[in-house]
């Protein structure tokens, strides 16, 4: 293997996206994709040219070959993809909806292979990569899989790694609220970046307030935060600044499905090419825009000859982990005492 540029993990999903309106009991012709908001945020980044291994496990049936052969297809590197010869790759049916619509997506995935990761599949060549992106996705899984988020997450930050957090929080997948709120802030306790939406922010800090929202997981220990504002853009916070950034209006949302995904992509890449935190946030904003314009979790991640052409940017001397900067250039940021 080269050398690793990006670390994600979790669970990549056969998905039967339905052809046809309605309920999904009555349709009749499904077209077959992947899912899964880790991998669609290593395709993403893969698509933007940086080397981005996949950790996880698929079953020894078709669904799981379709997986892997997905994302190798996407330039991601699977060599650290296990094959579960006792347990199933996991699946999803997700309806067609008009207007932009939220869809109905309906998991099966308990007992999964990939549910089934633990800190066994973690070998030493992973942990030298450049950076590690996690969500709470994998840690609602199992409770192995849970040691494995805490146990990469704090490895690569001990290691002088720099490590993104997206809660992407799966409230049906825990066994109660209280525990979701308290494992997911523990992770985010690991991460130097963490990009919450605004909503989740609220459930998981009590604040209601994005500048709060960012403070309390600052004071956890992170040196950036993004919140997720929906249509209206972004808020971005650091110990010294903060700063509103506008979102990119959109004629035609088709899908909304993975549009937090593509914001993660943006905010990350830029930030590993030292560009500002202002700066990641408007490329997030903008890949978001395009993802929720394509039907499909991940087909609307934009490759790097799109992104440079709409978005051209400058890079800079970096000085944070991973070799980033945080620029403070921007009129409407506001510097904090």
């Amino acid at each position: 293997m080269s050398e690793i540029d990006i670390l994600s993990f979790g669970e990549t999903m056969t998905m039967l996206v339905a052809e046809q309106t309605g309920d999904l009991a009555q349709v009749r012709h499904f077209e077959k994709r992947i899912a899964g908001a880790d991998s669609n945020v290593a395709i993403g980044l893969s698509r933007l040219g940086f080397n981005v291994a996949w950790l996880s496990r698929v079953g020894d049936d078709s669904m799981g070959r379709f997986v892997t052969d997905s994302l190798q297809h996407e330039g991601v590197d699977c060599a650290h993809v296990t094959v579960d010869r006792a347990r199933p790759t996991g699946f999803q049916f997700k309806s067609l909806e008009l207007e932009g619509a939220d869809p109905v997506v309906e998991y099966f995935r308990r007992g999964s292979a990939a549910s089934h990761l633990s800190v066994n599949d973690i070998v030493p060549e992973l942990l030298k990569a450049r950076h590690l992106h996690a969500t709470g996705i994998p840690a609602a899984l199992s409770d192995t899989c849970r040691e494995l988020s805490h146990v990469l997450m704090t490895q690569m930050r001990e290691a002088g790694r720099s490590v993104s957090f997206d809660p992407n929080l799966r409230p049906s997948l825990w066994s109660s609220q209280s525990t979701m709120i308290r494992e997911v802030n523990r992770l985010a306790s690991h991460a130097h970046w963490v990009m919450p939406g605004m909503a989740e922010g609220e459930l998981l800090t009590g604040f209601d307030t994005p500048g709060d929202i960012a403070r309390f997981y600052l004071d956890l220990g992170a040196e950036a935060v993004v919140i997720k504002l929906g249509a209206e853009g972004a808020y971005c916070r650091t110990q010294s600044m903060e700063a509103f950034v506008p979102g990119v209006a959109v004629d035609n949302v088709v899908d909304t499905v993975g549009a937090g995904d593509g914001f993660a992509v943006g905010v990350i890449s830029a930030l590993l090419e030292n560009l500002g935190l202002e700066q990641a946030t408007a490329r997030g904003n903008w890949i978001g825009s395009q993802v929720v314009q394509s039907r499909g979790d991940m087909e609307g991640l934009p490759s790097r000859a799109a992104l440079d052409a709409a978005m051209p940017a400058t890079a800079l001397p970096g000085n944070m982990p991973g070799g980033d900067m945080l620029r403070n250039n921007s009129a409407s940021r506001r510097q904090i005492a």
